[in-house]
Order: C-alpha cells, then sequence, then structure tokens
C-alpha cells in the first residue's frame, strides 16, 4: 500500500534543522489530503480536509498561496486531533508514505502529532520522494549547487512527464492528484524503483473524482471575490482634524550607501533633499551599522552653523532675506533582531527593527546594539536578540518598521495572533516610544499589513505615523538601485525579479524613493494625523552634538610626583583656568559645570609639569651645552602645549616609544612635522635635531589653532604589534581600536559591475574601462557631468594632453542610446557607493573609557581587535585620540642588518648616532649607486644625485623635497646653483635668509611660511593658514591673503610687481611643497641605509633580501648585488642559513634554506642546529645519518638538490638524485634508505652473548656510478623550479651586455605598463621560458610567447600575420631580442599593445654588435690619475672595438671629440664594472 499525501500550512519553518518539538519553529498544518493505493494503482482510500484554527490565525501570505481563509477554515474545518487521527488509521495501512517534497509534510504532521500528544506513528514509516536523484536527471533542469541540475518542483516534474500542466496546484487535494499520477508513472517507466512492484505493465493509476471539490473551490473563490475583507483605514481611531496640506512632513526611515549595496542614496545628497524640502527633520537608519551617522551629523550640523549665521543678518538688519528654519537631525539604525545573536550554528538573520535615538543617551545605546550586532552577532548580517533590548532600551524609540520587521512578518507569514503578542512586548518595552509605521509603497502585502496594523492601532492605543521607506533618493534612481541589488547578490538584471530558483531579489516598483512632503501628503491625505505624528516624532528627538574636543586617555603619574611638585601644578591650573574662563562665560555653564571643567584642568596640570620635567631633563641629555636660543625655544613651546592643553598627547607617545625600544623595536627618527618639535625630541620621540636642521612644528605657530598633534610614528614593520599590544595592555583592549575604512566602487569598477549585470560582452566591458581617462582625479562623476565635463577636473588636466583627449571620448561614449552609453550612465549613478569595508593600514584609536561610550565600534576578520564605524576622516571632529603606528619596511632591514654586523665582525652600531659626515656614504649617493637606498632608488633620482654629487646632509633633505611632482622641475636650477653655473638669484631681499641653504630656490612649506612673516609681516597664525591654503588649493583663502601680501611688502618697500611674482611662484609650487621636517626624518633613515650599504654592503644586502617581498624584487637586487662585487651562492648546507646570510667570515651571501620549495622549516632547523652542534657535514650520507628521520624524506631533499645545497661536496651533481643507477635507485633513494637503516639500527643495540655491548654495523652507501650531469641550462631551469629565479648563474649571461647597452626597457617595465612607452619604439631581450597555442571561438589560430629577462617577466600576444611569422619561436628556452612599437590598438582608443616589429635570436645578435665606445669625460675631473686609470683599464681588455672620448663642460656647455687611433678594446662585463666605479665618467656603446 502506497499512501500519497500533502499538507498545506501557516507558512514555511525559520529552521529546517529545528526538533519537531520546536512548536514555534513549525508552521500549522491549515489542510491534509490523500490517496492510499495498492500496488496496481487502485484507489482504496482518498480525503481532503481542512483544519479549524484554534489559537493561531491563517496569515496573509499563506492564503495567497493556497486560498484557504480564515473565514473557510473556521466554517469548515474540523478539529485538528480528529484529523489526526483518521490520518493516523490511514497511515498504519499503508507500506510507504508517499509525497513530494515528503519529509517537509512529514515533519508538518510529526510536529502536530506531538503538539496534541499523540505519538508520531509516522517516523518509523519508510517514505518514496517523487523529488529525488532520478527525477532529477529525467528533468535535467539545470541551476543546482555546484554545477548540477536542480531539483525538479512538483509542475516541472509534472510537466516533464504529461507534457501538459495541471491546475490548482497549492490545494493539497488537487497536489495529491498530480503527484499520485507522476508517482506511478515514474514507477511504470522505471525511472524510480519499487522492490514490491515488479510487474510494470499492470500499473493503472486510477485518481478519485475530485469534480464536487473542484465546484466547491471555485464556490469559494466566487465567494472571496465578491466579499473581499473592506480596507481598515484611519476611522479606528481618533482622527485628525487638521488640513493635511498646512503639516510639515519628515522622513524618519531612510537607507543610504552605507546600508551596503542596498542603497544608492549619497549622506549629503539626502540632506541636501530634505533642506530642499524644508523638512523640519531628517533620520539615518542604515541596515545594521551606524557608519554614516557622523558624516550625516555633521552635514547637517554644517548647515545649521549656516542657517545661525542667516538669521543673525537678519536680526541686525544685514539681510532682508526670510529667516531659515534648522534641520533636526535624527540617528537611527535598522537593526537585525534575532532569537540568539551569539547562536552561529544555523543562519538566523531574523527581523529588522528600526530604532531611533531620542536623546545622547539613545544614541550611545543605539551605538552600543550596533556595536555589539557587529562584533558579537555577525553571521550573515550583524544581530542582536530582544534581551539586548531590554537592556538597552533607553532613550530609543521603536516603530513597527517594514515588511521585513517582526509584526508585518508575523502578521504576513505566522498569523495575527503571534503578531500581536510581538506588538505587545514591544509596546510593553517602549512604551508611547513604541510607534506604528505606515509605509505605502502600493503593494498589496503591505496594505494588508496596514490594515492590520491600523486595528491594533485603535485596541491598543498606539499611535502610527506614516513614512516611506527608501532606498534611493529620486525616482528615477530605480534602475540604477535595482543594479545595485544584481551586484550585491552576484545576479542580472534579467534575471526576474521573486523569491524561490530563478528568481533574485529586488524591489517591486518603483515607489522606494525619497518622496517629498507634497508626495506624502497625497499619499496619506485620507489621515492626517499620520502626517501630524511625524511631528511629534521629531518634538521628542533632543539635539546632541557628535562633534567634540579630542579625549585623552588618563596618562597615570606617580602621586609622589604630584605631592613634590604641588606647587607648580597648581600654579600651570590657574593659568590654564584664566585662559578658559571667558569661554566658559560665554558659554554660560553652571557653577557645576564649570567645577567639571576645572577638575580637568587640573588632571591636564599635572600633565604639563610632569612632562615638563621629563623635557628639561632630556634637553639636558641632548644639549649638555645648552644655548640660551634653545632655552627659549623648549620654552615656547612648552608654554604653547599648556596653553592648547595636550602635554597628556606627548607624554602617551613618549611613553609608548620608550617600551618599543625597550622590546627591541626600531622606532624611526620621525615623521611629519611633528619632527619640528624640539619638545619631541627632548622626550627622544624624535630623533632629528630640529634646531640643528632649523626644523619648526608648524603647530605651534597659530595660537587660534587649537588642535591636536599628529604625530605619526614608524616602527619596523615585525615589531609594530608588539608596541600596538603594549597599548592595549596599558590603556585596555575596549579603549583601542583601529580605524575603519570605507571601499567604494570607482569608476572602472562601477562600469565593469554595471556591464556584467547588464549582460554587456566582456569585450565591450574591457573596451569601456579601458577607455577610461588615464588620471587619479578621473570620475564618472566628473566625466559624465549634466552639462559638460567638470569645469575644475578640466583645469586640473589641461598639461596633459592625452588624458584630456581621452576625457572628451569617454564622453562621447556616453551619449546616444547604445547598450554601452546606457551602461555608463548607470555606473555614474552608482560611483562612490560603499561596497565593502577594510581596516586603516597604520591608524590607531585611544580612548579615556570604554571605547563604545564614544564611537560605534565593529571589529577585524582576522583580528580581536575593535575597529570604530567612522573612517579617518571624521575621527578628529568626532573627539577621538587617532594616533598613526607605521611599519616600516626599511627599519626593519637597518636593525636586521645590525644584526647581521654585529654576528660577523663583532660590532656594535648605534645607527643613530653615525656621523652624519661620513665620506664613504657621500661617495656613495654621489655615483648615485642607491639601489635599496630608502627614498633615493629611484632612477631618475640616481641620474639627479650623479649629477647633483651630495657632499651634505642638506643636499640630501633639499634632493628627497625636490624630487616629486612639480618641485622636481626645480632640480636642474638647484645642481647648477649649487656648482656655480647658475647664479643665485633672490627675487626681493632679505629673502636668503631663508632661502640660502636651497640657493634661493623655495624648496619647503617652511620657507614660505617665514617668508611671508618677514617679506609682509604675517602673523604665525597668518603663516600657518597660508601654508593649509596653498596645500588645500583654497583659492577664497588665497585670494585674501594675497591682498594683504602685496600691500604689506609695499608698505615694506619691496617692489610689489616682484611680490606679485613671487607670489605666484608660491601658488604653483606650494601645492607640492614638502615639509621639511618629514623630509628630514626620511633623509635620515636614506643617510642610515645608505651608511650601512657602504660601509657592510654584503650584511645590508642579506638583510634588503630577506625582506624583498618579489620574485622580481629578488632578481633585481641579486643584479645590484652582482653590480657591486658581491656574491650571492646558491644554499649550502654546510653554509647557508635559514634566509639570506653572509658567510661567517667572509663576503658572500648565501641563499635562504627555507625559501627553497618544499623544504621544510623543521628540516632546515634541524639541519643547522645539527651543524652548529657537531660539526659541517662530511657528506650527503653524514647528512642522511645526522638528521632526524623524519626530515630525510624525498621532497626536501629533491628540493635541496636542485636548488644546489649539496654541490660543495666532491663528487655530487644533481642529476644524481633524479636518475636510477643500475639498481634502480636514485641518490635521494639511497640517503632515505640508509637514513631509515641508521634510525632503526640505533634503536636496535643488543647486547652481546659474550657480555659487550655490540651494535649493527650499517656500511655508508656509495654513489651512483655513471649518472650523467644536466647541461647547464636544464640545472638552471630546475633551480628555477624550486626558487623561483637563478641563483647559479642566469641563462641570459652571455647576452647580458647586449641587454644591458643594446635594450631600452626590461620586460618588468612592459608589464608594469605600456603607457611610458606610447608611441615610442622599444627593444628589450631575454629566454622563452612559455608559450601557448590557442584557437578563437571563429577558428583563428593565435598564441603567446612568456619572455623573462633579469628582471622580470612579459607575455607576447600573437595574432594574424604575427602569429604566422613569429610561431617559429614558441620553442623554450630560445635567447630572443625583440624590436616592438608601443601604440594604440585598432578602434581602441587609449588602449595600448606591443605590435612586434621583429624578433632575432640573441646569438645571431651577438656578433660584432659593438663597434664604438663613446666615453664622456667632466673636463673638470680630469687629471692624471683618472687618464691613467682609463689607460689601464683598456690595456687589459685589447679587442676590435674603437673607442670615442667627448671631453664636457657643462657650465660653458662645451663638447669635444676626441679620437684614439691605436686604442681598441674588448667590450666585457669586467670592462663595464671597472669603468662603471669612475663617478665622473659615462659611456654609451654603438
Amino acid at each position: 500500500m502506497f499512501l500519497i499525501f500533502d499538507t498545506e500550512t501557516t507558512g514555511l519553518p525559520r529552521s529546517y534543522s529545528a526538533p519537531l518539538t520546536d512548536f514555534d519553529n513549525w508552521p500549522r498544518m491549515v489542510q491534509v489530503a490523500w490517496q492510499l493505493h495498492d500496488a496496481q494503482g487502485n484507489l482504496i482510500n482518498s480525503n481532503s480536509i481542512i483544519i479549524k484554527p484554534e489559537g493561531y490565525t491563517i496569515p496573509f501570505n499563506a492564503v495567497q498561496i493556497h486560498g484557504i481563509t480564515n473565514e473557510r477554515a473556521i466554517e469548515e474545518g474540523q478539529d485538528l486531533k480528529t484529523v489526526l487521527q483518521e490520518f493516523v488509521d490511514v497511515v498504519n495501512q499503508c507500506q510507504y508514505l508517499c509525497g513530494h517534497n515528503i519529509e517537509f509534510d512529514n515533519n508538518i504532521i510529526g510536529s502536530e502529532l506531538l503538539r496534541c500528544g499523540l505519538e508520531n506513528s509516522l517516523a518509523a514509516k519508510p517514505f518514496i520522494d517523487t523529488k529525488n536523484d532520478q527525477t532529477t536527471e529525467y528533468c535535467a533542469i539545470p541551476g543546482g549547487r555546484g554545477g548540477k541540475f536542480k531539483w525538479p518542483t512538483l509542475t516541472e516534474l509534472y510537466t516533464k512527464l504529461f507534457n501538459a500542466s495541471f491546475e490548482e496546484a497549492h490545494n493539497a487535494a488537487f497536489d495529491v492528484l498530480a503527484t499520485g499520477k507522476v508517482f506511478f508513472e515514474i514507477i511504470k517507466r522505471g525511472i524510480t524503483k519499487v522492490a514490491e512492484v515488479t510487474d510494470l505493465q499492470t500499473i493503472n493509476y486510477v485518481a478519485p473524482d475530485l469534480t464536487e471539490l473542484y465546484k466547491h473551490e471555485q464556490a469559494w473563490k466566487e465567494r472571496k471575490n465578491k466579499k473581499a475583507e473592506p480596507t481598515v483605514t484611519s476611522n479606528v481611531v481618533e482622527k485628525s482634524s487638521v488640513d493635511v496640506s498646512n503639516l510639515k512632513f519628515s522622513h524618519l526611515h531612510n537607507h543610504t550607501q552605507f546600508s551596503v549595496l542596498q542603497s544608492t542614496s549619497d549622506v549629503g545628497d539626502l540632506v541636501k533633499k530634505a533642506i530642499e524640502y524644508n523638512m523640519p527633520a531628517v533620520a539615518l537608519t542604515d541596515h545594521g551599522n551606524m557608519y554614516g551617522a557622523f558624516l550625516f551629523w555633521q552635514a547637517i550640523d554644517k548647515h545649521n552653523k549656516g542657517v545661525k549665521s542667516h538669521n543673525e543678518a537678519v536680526d541686525k538688519g544685514e539681510k532682508t532675506e526670510d529667516k531659515q528654519t534648522e534641520l533636526k537631525c535624527i540617528i537611527g539604525c535598522e537593526l537585525f533582531v534575532c532569537k540568539d545573536h551569539k547562536d552561529k550554528s544555523k543562519q538566523d538573520n531574523g527581523y529588522t527593527q528600526v530604532l531611533i535615538a531620542k536623546n545622547r543617551l539613545g544614541y550611545e545605546n543605539l551605538s552600543r546594539l550596533s556595536s555589539i550586532g557587529l562584533i558579537d552577532g555577525a553571521y550573515y548580517v550583524p544581530r542582536i536578540d530582544k534581551d539586548l533590548l531590554l537592556k538597552y532600551k533607553d532613550g530609543l524609540i521603536a516603530t513597527t518598521g517594514s515588511l521585513s520587521s517582526e509584526i508585518p512578518n508575523l502578521i504576513l507569514n505566522v498569523g495575527e495572533e503571534q503578531a500581536e503578542e510581538a506588538f505587545l512586548w514591544y509596546k510593553e518595552l517602549f512604551g508611547e516610544d513604541f510607534y506604528i509605521e505606515l509605509n505605502r509603497h502600493d503593494l498589496p502585502d503591505e496594505n494588508h499589513v496596514n490594515d492590520v496594523l491600523l486595528r491594533f492601532a485603535a485596541k491598543h492605543k498606539v499611535k502610527y505615523f506614516a513614512a516611506n521607506s527608501n532606498y534611493y533618493l529620486n525616482k528615477n534612481g530605480f534602475d540604477s538601485h535595482d543594479i545595485l541589488l544584481c551586484v550585491k547578490d552576484n545576479e542580472k538584471k534579467a534575471t526576474p525579479v521573486g523569491k524561490g530558483r530563478g528568481f533574485r531579489y529586488g524591489l517591486q516598483n518603483k515607489e522606494f524613493y525619497f518622496k517629498s512632503p507634497k508626495e506624502m501628503m497625497a499619499l496619506f491625505a485620507d489621515m492626517p494625523e499620520a502626517i501630524e505624528a511625524t511631528n511629534e516624532i521629531v518634538s521628542k528627538i533632543e539635539q546632541f552634538k557628535l562633534g567634540r574636543d579630542i579625549l585623552l586617555p588618563k596618562f597615570e603619574i606617580a602621586q609622589a610626583f604630584i605631592e613634590e611638585n604641588e606647587a607648580e601644578i597648581e600654579s600651570s591650573h590657574q593659568r590654564i583656568i584664566a585662559l578658559k574662563e571667558k569661554g566658559w562665560e560665554d558659554k554660560k555653564l553652571s557653577p557645576e559645570a564649570i567645577e567639571v571643567q576645572k577638575a580637568e584642568m587640573r588632571v591636564i596640570a599635572e600633565q604639563f609639569i610632569y612632562m615638563s620635567h621629563l623635557t628639561w631633563e632630556g634637553a639636558h641629555k641632548r644639549y649638555p651645552d645648552m644655548p640660551e636660543s634653545t632655552k627659549e625655544r623648549i620654552a615656547f613651546e612648552l608654554a604653547t602645549i599648556e596653553r592648547m592643553g595636550y602635554p597628556g598627547y606627548f607624554l602617551i607617545v613618549a611613553d609608548f616609544i620608550a617600551q618599543a625600544r625597550k622590546m627591541g623595536v626600531a622606532v624611526g627618527p620621525g615623521r611629519g612635522s611633528a619632527a619640528g618639535s624640539a619638545i619631541a625630541y627632548c622626550l627622544w620621540i624624535t630623533n632629528v635635531d630640529p634646531i640643528k636642521f632649523d626644523l619648526l612644528f608648524e603647530r605651534f605657530l597659530n595660537p587660534d589653532r587649537i588642535s591636536m598633534p599628529d604625530i605619526d610614528i614608524d616602527f619596523d614593520d615585525e615589531g609594530r604589534g608588539l608596541v600596538i599590544d603594549y597599548v592595549i595592555n596599558k590603556y585596555g583592549a575596549n579603549q583601542v581600536a583601529q580605524i575603519i575604512t570605507y571601499g567604494t566602487m570607482g569608476g572602472k569598477s562601477a562600469i565593469k559591475d554595471t556591464a556584467r549585470v547588464l549582460d554587456l560582452p566582456l569585450e565591450d566591458s574591457n573596451n569601456l574601462s579601458k577607455a577610461f581617462p588615464d588620471s587619479l582625479d578621473a570620475k564618472l562623476k566628473k566625466l559624465l557631468k549634466p552639462g559638460g565635463i567638470d569645469q575644475k577636473y578640466l583645469d586640473g588636466i589641461k598639461d596633459k594632453r592625452e588624458v584630456v583627449e581621452q576625457s572628451h571620448n569617454f564622453r562621447k561614449l556616453a551619449e546616444g542610446n547604445s547598450p554601452q552609453a546606457a551602461v555608463l550612465k548607470q555606473a555614474y549613478e552608482l560611483e562612490g557607493c560603499l561596497r565593502n569595508v577594510g581596516i586603516h593600514a597604520c591608524g590607531v584609536i585611544i580612548t579615556p573609557d570604554e571605547m563604545v561610550k564614544f564611537v560605534p565600534v565593529t571589529k577585524a576578520k582576522d583580528s580581536d581587535m575593535l575597529v570604530t564605524q567612522f573612517d579617518n576622516s571624521v575621527a578628529e571632529n568626532a573627539g577621538l585620540l587617532k594616533m598613526d603606528f607605521l611599519g616600516l619596511r626599511t627599519l626593519t632591514i637597518i636593525k636586521d642588518a645590525l644584526r647581521y654586523i654585529k654576528q660577523n665582525h663583532g660590532i656594535d652600531i648605534d645607527i643613530d648616532a653615525i656621523d652624519l659626515e661620513d665620506k664613504k656614504t657621500y661617495e656613495l649617493f654621489q655615483r648615485g649607486e642607491t639601489n635599496a637606498v630608502f627614498q633615493y632608488e629611484s632612477a631618475g633620482m640616481q641620474k639627479s644625485l650623479k649629477d647633483l654629487k651630495p657632499d651634505s646632509f642638506n643636499d640630501l633633505i633639499a634632493m628627497n623635497a625636490l624630487y616629486r611632482p612639480g618641485p622636481i622641475a626645480y632640480i636642474p636650477n638647484y645642481i647648477n646653483r649649487k656648482h656655480g653655473r647658475e647664479p643665485v638669484v633672490m627675487d626681493l631681499e632679505g629673502m636668503d635668509e631663508f632661502l640660502g641653504e636651497t640657493y634661493g630656490i623655495t624648496v619647503y612649506q617652511e620657507q614660505v611660511m617665514r617668508l611671508s612673516q618677514k617679506l609682509a609681516n604675517f602673523t604665525k597664525g597668518d603663516a600657518d593658514t597660508l601654508r593649509k591654503a596653498m596645500g588645500k588649493k583654497d583659492r577664497a583663502t588665497l585670494d585674501k591673503m594675497k591682498g594683504k601680501f602685496i600691500d604689506n611688502c609695499k608698505a615694506n618697500n619691496h617692489d610689489p610687481v616682484v611680490a606679485e611674482k613671487v607670489w605666484k611662484d608660491w601658488e604653483a609650487f606650494a601645492s607640492y611643497a614638502f615639509n621639511k621636517s618629514h623630509s628630514t626624518c626620511y633623509a635620515y633613515v636614506a643617510f642610515q641605509t645608505a651608511y650601512i650599504k657602504a660601509h657592510y654592503p654584503s650584511e645590508f644586502m642579506a638583510s634588503v633580501l630577506n625582506h624583498a617581498g618579489s620574485i622580481d624584487s629578488i632578481s633585481f637586487l641579486m643584479e645590484e648585488c652582482k653590480r657591486m662585487g658581491v656574491k650571492v651562492l646558491g644554499p649550502d648546507i654546510n653554509e647557508g642559513f635559514a634566509k639570506f646570510a653572509v658567510i661567517p667570515g667572509g663576503t658572500d651571501i648565501r641563499f635562504g634554506m627555507a625559501s627553497i620549495k618544499g623544504v621544510g622549516e623543521n628540516t632546515v632547523e634541524n639541519i643547522i642546529n645539527e651543524r652548529n652542534e657537531n660539526g659541517k657535514y662530511t657528506s650527503v650520507f653524514d647528512l642522511a645519518k645526522r638528521l632526524e628521520s623524519k626530515c630525510v624524506n624525498k621532497k626536501s631533499l629533491e628540493g635541496l638538490a636542485l636548488a644546489g645545497g649539496f654541490d660543495s661536496f666532491e663528487g655530487i651533481h644533481r642529476a644524481m638524485f633524479f636518475t636510477p643507477d643500475t639498481d634502480g635507485l636514485t641518490l635521494t633513494d639511497r640517503m632515505i634508505k640508509y637514513s631509515n637503516q641508521m634510525s632503526l639500527g640505533n634503536d636496535t643495540s643488543q647486547a652481546s652473548l659474550f657480555g659487550g655491548d655490540d651494535e649493527i654495523q650499517i656500511t655508508e652507501p656509495q654513489l651512483p656510478q655513471k649518472i650523467e650531469a644536466w647541461g647547464k641550462l636544464e640545472e638552471l631551469a630546475r633551480e628555477k623550479e624550486v626558487v623561483g629565479f637563478f641563483i647559479s648563474g642566469h641563462p641570459l649571461d652571455p647576452y647580458k651586455l647586449i641587454i644591458d647597452h643594446k635594450c631600452n626597457a626590461n620586460c618588468a617595465q612592459l608589464k608594469a605598463g605600456l603607457e611610458p612607452f606610447k608611441g615610442k619604439d622599444v627593444t628589450f631581450g631575454g629566454v622563452i621560458t612559455g608559450f601557448e597555442n590557442r584557437t578563437s571561438k571563429t577558428g583563428n589560430a593565435f598564441g603567446k610567447l612568456i619572455i623573462e629577462d633579469y628582471h622580470g617577466s612579459v607575455e607576447l600576444m600573437l595574432f594574424g600575420k604575427d602569429f604566422v611569422e613569429y610561431s617559429k619561436f614558441m620553442v623554450s628556452p630560445l635567447f630572443v631580442y625583440v624590436k616592438a612599437k608601443v601604440q594604440e590598438r585598432y578602434g581602441q582608443p587609449g588602449s595600448l599593445e606591443l605590435k612586434i616589429q621583429k624578433i632575432e635570436l640573441l646569438e645571431l645578435v651577438k656578433e660584432n654588435i659593438f663597434s664604438t665606445m663613446k666615453l664622456k669625460l667632466d673636463a673638470n675631473a680630469i687629471n692624471e690619475e683618472l687618464i691613467a686609470n682609463i689607460e689601464a683599464i683598456f690595456n687589459s681588455s685589447q679587442g676590435k672595438c674603437s673607442v670615442e672620448f667627448f671631453v664636457e663642460d657643462p657650465a660653458e656647455n662645451l663638447s669635444v671629440k676626441l679620437f684614439s687611433k691605436s686604442q681598441k678594446i674588448a667590450v666585457s662585463t669586467d670592462l663595464m664594472n671597472e669603468l662603471d666605479k669612475i663617478s665622473s665618467l659615462t659611456y654609451e656603446l654603438t
């Protein structure tokens, strides 16, 4: 017997894995229908019964599916227990339970049986599901998980079997009819096999006659249509008599781009819209976070300040316009409330819940709830639970929310009784601060919810308000928002909106926008009280400031110190109070508030006196013979700090820097303008003397700029985490946080995402992205701005002709109605949308108390450290003490190099005490040999250094500041003036005082500030304002200050025309001007690295190699080692270490064994430890014998062999480890076997019969014989497999001179980008390391060559004729010389390609390639020693290449060409290396 059955229910369970006894989880049964058949398909019994609802109602959405209303269920339904007993009787007659997705129906009935106290007799019955693997394969519907077919629905399976659909789906009786027919058909066809049914031909499914039931169903439908429930409107409560048109309206449920990938509304634009509509208030209620809260408050605060200013002007009669109204800021959040926010065993996103902060307490509680949701409750979404609501409800207003909120959702999907229970829970919790939210988006579901909510309102006396939950600002923003949702869910816009497979999420209509008050009045014209209620809610909101002064954590000072210095502390306290009293009066603070302020000032006074004590203590150490001027400088800075009130900041920084040094963490000498502070130097915060280098801290210049100093600190990148841990331990994990970053959609990203969603072909999408202008300033909002490209953007790129052309061409692509134009128009709307969040690379926040009291927080993915929800742009305004803990790799390099020097030479070097006049270091700079020297390693910088020939630290400071966009143009002038080839001219008298050190060229911001004071009597504050205005290109401020500058210069007897020129020079320069303090600090670090490189090259390069990062970088640095004469040898088990290291007692560097692919850290550690304890290994078998057997494994041994780790042993070559000998064993096999034997032998020592101890004697194996060694190319190729690059040599070495002197580009440069080579012919050489032969969709052959040189690799694509001509080079390894041109692709403006012109074999090019060497000599450097040196070099390199000399006098711009008739040379790498050592000589090979 087969019992085929189906149920209709009140909905779906929240969890399918919940136990059947979780009665709140499992929905109620509304209808059950069944058919009982024998094995031949004969009908034995059938029924269809509706259950009378008791204790629940059938929810709206369930009625939409099965059509059974509460009215019908009550009228014709039967008692549940009676129905269940009848069904169980039938169950007991059957052998199998059958159905489609039968597990669901089993669970529904099983839960109902348990609810009624009956045994679940279904649990023991075997069942057959028509939704099985066989029917899935039969239907073969794509779209399942992992590329498989998806489960068929009953309709899909029925249609496939019978080529027809069935009516009345989702009614139990008719579904059972269809299921029965399907069930017997799949058995009959053998799709699903049942052991008890053997004679398939006798199956004849007999269906019950449902004619009368069908008529009954139709009658109920007609009755339902005639008697539709009337819409309940506001007449159920007391109606307002106010005319809706006279009311104000405020939107209280708004989402912005901070509702990640769910809204396109910009925070600033939302505020502007509310202002445009003259709303009294506007709320921010983003999903699950408060990321945008401060920006939202800040935008409204800025507007309100303008309103106040305007209204004051009206009151004074200065303006005649009407007064304006301030906009009230309402901060809220739409949180996710689940059952248990800490339960992550199953997905439970909960319901959304709108909460609004009524006051500061409410804001703090909302902040805490949001933080808990993101930190503890994050699981798919950030979640809280009702227990947390109970705990943090104070100061909050709650609403019933939207359809995804609990009460509306229960109304639709569970039942009105359960919804009312939840309604009363919220009412009880929030009291009069609980409101019904009525949205009218013209949705049937929403209309039904509103009807029920209005009944609740009347019954329970709860007020309701009008809302329009929105996700975009304007009605025409629907499409771009819909695309955003597709981006979020990785969907296509063409996929229909709906639920279930084959559908995607999307808003159901275009009504979810920020509607105007006029539109809202029309929408709620029938219930003005709903509009009026928004004003009641707004009136409840207390305004509070989110912006505040910086909050410093308390720095503990010993009580003994305070007691000993009480008099000084009290004196400071009184001075600070005197400075603050007027401000307290202006703010009209109460006496109690003033006392609180005084107490805070007392803490500052204690910190100031303690800081003063430490400062003077440090000053006497820094300046043993302290002049009066230095004392005055320190005293001035101390007074400034006391006045501004931030001694605690300096104490905190000094404390963790001191601790860093104690922990062995390298600390940078300083960073940014803070290095200009003498106090920072005396407290050992910085290590560069600001007085010696004439530095200043601009914060001390402007007494009106009372803001926290911004001291950024460099730590070695490996020790940075230790310092952060110290800060966390000192102040508490709940008071230290990193800073969030917001990842927004850039222009190209928006284009690619939109193109995918709109199904634009990939090639077209790529072309659009490539057409995007090559400028960091390029934005879709600027390029596609209505009315034309943004003028400020065009002004900024006017000197970049190509970018201007690209910009105009790009805009043309957006014109018209092409698919590409449609993509760009929608991408324009998406640009700037928040896509994800990250963590600021170095920013750390410290607060005086629990972090969440001051800012909402979240947590990093891979760390337990807190992260602020506000980003760096608002941290200071939000009162957050922010410090940058930067990890500087160079400091790690220095630290490791010093350790190597100590190990190899026994010398302890204090890197902060080296001689800044060291001759050898300056010679290195003068030769431009600055590869791996911090900040001075670019080719352009090296050329400038060779020309400059720096001989003082000031030169290095200046070069660091000048070598950047803008000032770089002044470098030739600086060089020529230094060497007397150009006169030093000062525009105005007196400028030499500050421009003398830079030869009359303005290099530093400080020079502009000081000159403005000297020439035009600017105050220190004016000078600082000028610096900021120039840096930010603040035209309004600059125009205002320009007049003052010119007038004051004239008053000081300076020529106003020349003063005008000076001002223009400053404007052009200052936007790029560098801070001298920062430049000095980084020049100092550069000098330290150069010093180590000059004096200890091997140790320096070993350290640099260990921190190089990429394979390309290591390859480049190994070439630098070769140039320096430092050999980098392959790994060796007797001399190598885990990392690159200098061989003890020598200068060569050994490759680190831990970097060999396949060689584990444990094996390397075992090799080194055993070698250190018992001496070097004598053979490979000695190694096998001495190492732990687990370390003697095939992978490790072969890796060491391929890398050359055993090459130093006599009679060994690498092929032995891989080629079997006559006994079938490789050397690797013999080593492993020997190791195992030795290990076993040591474990089985036995006592001799004659009383002594004997050990098993194991003979050491012999090396394999007659194994042919690999060729050099094969050896190098295999070496590269395990190391990533070539160590023991390079295949290109025979062609190195061609690569160096006949190529104008290398593979790494070409791979990095073709833009620098646009329109140019390029030549490069390399070895072919890979190739591919392919066929396009159209059947055309094409291919790819991978060419590698000393610097990296690049891919060359071969199409059409190029493929035919050059495919013969698809052989590895071939050594080739390539000539190509960089040009735009055909039909793709802005997209560059490398067009091959010729490929030759390097071996053929090598013959007679160099005919002449041209040497250029500086006339001023020629002497007998130089001539003798050159002659000796040439005499040792006799050959066929001619030599020409060019003697040049740069000052006179003269060049004399001289020939050498007798001297012929052989061009070689050794010759080049010798010539490279002569700094006054350059050469060219032709």
